[in-house]
């Protein structure tokens, strides 16, 4: 049963950003901060660490390619984004100590990294017309926030989760 689990709970986070998405943006003062969600590639990262990169790969593909169709209709930006932002991070996490707040903190440099990459092609081909310094005070710090109040919040069970799923595949 918990095998289903692991890819079910993609779909819901996938499904719930959007739902996040709602509350952005946010005035305070005379300032817009735009709050993006990135809960799906959060979870990729603690899947490819903690159970398979290969897994996360092929999640990151379909997810990736779901994204591109129904947010931003451009197909390949995310599809390419998402596995490779797993693989980035299976490789730096061989280099250092697998706990799980270096995992953690892992994921909130691959959630900047994945920020700021889509930022660049989005300026590549004049979908934004923002300023870099614009978009790191606006949107990337906000989006930084949101989503470590969130790792912090159910990274923790995202391990647990993973654990339990890798102890079953292994038939302990």
């Amino acid at each position: 049963m918990i095998r289903f689990i692991i890819p079910l709970i993609a779909v819901i986070l996938f499904f719930l950003e959007p739902v996040f998405s709602l509350f952005s943006p946010v005035t305070i003062g005379d300032g817009q901060y735009t709050l993006v969600p990135r809960f799906v590639i959060v979870y990729l990262i603690f899947i490819a660490v903690y159970y398979s990169r290969q897994r996360a790969i092929i999640y990151g593909i379909v997810l990736g390619l779901l994204y591109d169709m129904y947010h931003i209709d451009i197909i390949g930006v995310y599809t390419f984004l998402y596995p490779a932002i797993c693989y980035l991070a299976t490789l730096i996490i061989r280099q250092v100590y697998r706990h799980i707040i270096t995992v953690m903190l892992l994921s909130l440099i691959m959630v900047a990294l994945l920020e700021i990459l889509s930022y660049f092609f989005a300026s590549l081909i004049a979908l934004t017309a923002i300023g870099f310094e614009d978009f790191l005070m606006s949107r990337l710090s906000p989006t930084m926030i949101a989503n470590s109040i969130f790792v912090c919040m159910f990274g923790y069970f995202f391990k647990q989760l993973i654990d339990k799923r890798g102890l079953e595949k292994a038939g302990l």
